[in-house]
């Protein structure tokens, strides 16, 4: 039995349909005996939806109104992925960043996480139920909403990996997994099966956008393994990202 932190990005849950398909994954996994805290992203399209309509009213929009608008996005869909859940027959509850507890700065639209409080986490697993949280958001010191910037749903699921020292940080996206270019730039791609956090941090500050460079080096600070893997194929190996001393090879000079 282990404790796995999951993370569904905006693709994943990006309809019903999907989102039923992310809880039939959680409720097979549960199944198997393992505990699950799901962190789920706001569905595709919707963060820029109200970006645009903040835009609309305010150019540029103030910057504490627009970390309360744009993090509602998560709250809709750790909410219906929530009631998903309950209605195949396991017990589920959901949390936004002030209700967890997440608490940061007060730099809107690109927080910097300081303190996460577990203990409902802990209490609600305790209790058979799989957790789900709204990523990409906190909460600073007066009790403003805050937002974590673009990708921040990576962040919050690393960040709660350490704090709860789950057993691995499964990161759903779109894509296969990580690879050695951007496969529909270059033809010759290749997906990685592994890449050391190091790799993974110079690619994301390149510019690459299947991880926040902010979550990487967060995963490489408290030892966290990432595992990569395609939410239309979840069978599928995808990539992990882990210590360079962890990967198989001992000698061989490996360029990702």
């Amino acid at each position: 039995m282990s404790l796995v932190v999951q993370k569904y990005g905006g693709a994943s849950v990006s309809d019903i349909l999907c989102i039923e398909n992310v809880a039939e994954n959680i409720v097979a996994r549960v199944g198997t005996g393992d505990s699950i805290v799901a962190v789920v992203s706001a569905m595709a399209g919707e963060t820029d939806r109200l970006m645009n309509l903040a835009q609309q009213v305010m150019n540029p929009p103030d910057r504490r109104e627009l970390d309360v608008i744009i993090s509602s996005g998560e709250q809709v869909s750790s909410g219906l992925l929530c009631m998903k859940i309950k209605s195949l027959g396991r017990d589920a509850v959901s949390f936004q960043g002030h209700q967890v507890r997440i608490t940061t700065d007060n730099s809107f639209a690109g927080a910097k996480i300081r303190t996460i409080d577990d203990s409902r986490i802990r209490e609600a697993l305790g209790a058979g139920k799989v957790v789900v949280v709204a990523g990409f958001q906190g909460v600073d010191d007066e009790g403003n909403v805050t937002t974590l910037g673009r990708g921040g749903s990576d962040l919050t699921a690393v960040a709660i990996a350490s704090v709860l020292r789950a057993d691995g940080c499964e990161l759903f996206k779109d894509v296969e997994g990580i690879f050695s270019a951007d496969p529909s730039v270059c033809g010759n791609a290749k997906k990685l099966d592994t890449i050391c956090y190091e790799e993974m941090l110079e690619m994301a500050s390149a510019g690459s956008k299947v991880l926040q460079a902010r979550a990487v080096e967060l995963a490489s600070k408290f030892s966290i393994p990432l595992h990569v893997r395609p939410m239309g194929a979840p069978d599928r190996e995808g990539t992990k990202v882990m210590e360079e001393s962890r990967m198989d090879s001992m000698e061989e000079a490996i360029i990702s």
